[in-house]
């Protein structure tokens, strides 16, 4: 029989493995600029929607199964007060699967953009919800999972000061 929590831990730490994924191209083409000479950041480029799609079927599968295995009250306000954190970061992750395809981005034009920047807020609500839920009782992958975290928060700030050094220097 499968260990429930454990299993849904597996699924979480997989979602946020995707999630990074889909992160990576960007970051990799502004802070290891040599990984253009690479095909790695196009690859994962091409590939990024169907990537996050399949981060968010994996959270909402780590979600529904803790949803399960606690006996989530949908009438308890308290429930929800316990599970603001992952209820926010599946609703986004929501969003952000529901319009990854070309007739979202064609009829969303620049909003879909504006919506798809959620996904950088998503990187700290992550590393917040990773520490705090798992605070006392950790799993084997929750250490890779804050690490992994912390690793690709630094690596987008990193990308940003990138990016606003070189605005500063076009405008200077």
């Amino acid at each position: 029989m499968i260990n429930t929590p454990n299993f849904a831990s597996y699924l979480g730490f997989l979602a946020l493995l995707a999630y990074i994924i889909t992160l990576l191209p960007t970051i990799l083409r502004k802070v290891f600029p040599s990984t253009n000479k690479t095909n790695v950041p196009k690859i994962l480029l091409k590939y990024r929607r169907e990537i996050g799609v399949i981060s968010f079927l994996l959270g909402a599968g780590h979600g529904i199964l803790l949803f399960t295995k606690r006996n989530f009250d949908v009438f308890d306000l308290k429930a929800y007060l316990v599970y603001s954190q992952g209820i926010v970061i599946l609703g986004i992750f929501a969003l952000l699967a529901i319009t990854s395809n070309d007739w979202s981005v064609k009829k969303l034009k620049k909003n879909w953009r504006k919506i798809h920047q959620l996904t950088y807020l998503l990187m700290f609500l992550l590393m917040w919800h990773i520490s705090e839920k798992m605070f006392g009782h950790w799993t084997y992958v929750t250490p890779l999972g804050i690490v992994a975290s912390i690793v690709i928060i630094v690596l987008f700030l990193m990308r940003k000061w990138i990016e606003y050094k070189k605005k500063s220097l076009k405008s200077g």
